[in-house]
Parts: C-alpha cells; sequence; structure tokens
C-alpha cells in the first residue's frame, strides 16, 4: 500500500495539510503512523471515521516519511481524489 503513496500523482504530507484536505472531502485514503503521538492524530482519526475514509496503518513515522520522500518522519499523510 505504501507503493500507491509512494506513486500518487497527488499527496498530503502531515497530519494539518491531510486534515484541511479531508474537510475539503478530497482524500481518498490516509496512512497513519502507529507511533505517532495520539495527541498529534487523534482528530485526524475522528475526521476520517466520520467521512468513512479508509486509514492505512504504518509502523513508523520514518517507513511514512520515506514513502512521501522527504528526510524526516511523517504522523500521517492521504492520496488525493483525482
Amino acid at each position: 500500500m505504501l507503493e500507491k503513496l509512494k506513486e500518487a500523482p497527488a499527496k498530503t504530507i502531515g497530519t494539518k495539510q491531510t486534515l484541511k484536505a479531508l474537510e475539503k472531502d478530497r482524500v481518498a485514503v490516509v496512512f497513519l503512523a502507529q507511533d505517532a503521538e495520539e495527541h498529534v492524530v487523534s482528530g485526524l482519526k475522528e475526521m476520517c471515521l466520520k467521512k468513512g475514509v479508509e486509514i492505512v496503518p504504518v509502523r513508523t513515522m520514518k517507513e511514512l516519511g520515506d514513502a512521501c520522500g522527504i528526510q524526516v518522519g511523517a504522523a500521517s499523510a492521504a492520496i488525493l481524489k483525482q
């Protein structure tokens, strides 16, 4: 599934960007790092449940950051709808 994120033409990286895209109903699927602090991702989890958006767990923030092509860890990311 992380391969899809790597190859996605449109994506968000980070919780703030992902939340903004969710509010606008632009998100197809959300990736959440399992080692992210709960207070950082709890609002994102709630909105995904409310809007029926699939959440894909990723083991670590580093792994998610690597999949996004950035040098640091990421708590969350999303593939945007086309």
